[in-house]
């Protein structure tokens, strides 16, 4: 768990992504809920941005319950996600240094639900963490997690 108080000592990595969202929803949002499904999971932070020297610094959201009603409407839509794999509770509104923000928890989806992409094509949808970056999988990867998640419906797998 990332402890908030501490935040301008955290840097972006494998398991945590900062994203400013002032503007609304970022569009990126969403390749960094498919990369964390599709690897260890990891903790999206809206309402952080990443300064020159790579800290982390709060900035107030005007309206973090409207940005979660829009993110929950997204991720439940077949046509943008292709599974929510997530609960109520991996979603708050946090305040750090009198700024509210808004931490989502994604975990790792279970194999028969991976791979987790974006829009209606899994090979063009698919992304994986890198660093402190999101990559779209290559279709070898894809067709990879698609034959694992067949074997778990199957039942031969978790």
């Amino acid at each position: 768990m990332i402890d908030l108080s501490r935040l301008n000592e955290y840097r972006e990595n494998n398991r945590l992504e900062a994203k400013k969202a002032l503007g609304g929803l970022p569009e990126s949002l969403w390749e960094t809920y498919s990369a964390f499904a599709n690897a260890l999971g990891g903790v999206i932070l809206l309402g952080v941005e990443e300064r020159e020297d790579k800290s982390l610094h709060p900035v107030d959201l005007p309206d973090p319950e409207g940005l979660i009603g829009e993110f929950w409407a997204i991720v439940n839509d077949p046509r943008r996600t292709s599974v929510n794999i997530l609960k109520e509770e991996n979603v708050d509104i946090c305040t750090v240094d009198g700024c509210r923000i808004i931490m989502i928890t994604v975990p790792r989806a279970k194999k028969k639900d991976r791979p987790v992409y974006i829009g209606e094509d899994p090979i063009t949808g698919s992304y994986r963490r890198n660093g402190e970056g999101d990559y779209r999988c290559a279709p070898e990867e894809v067709r990879y997690m698609l034959a694992e998640a067949q074997k778990a419906a199957e039942g031969q797998d978790g």
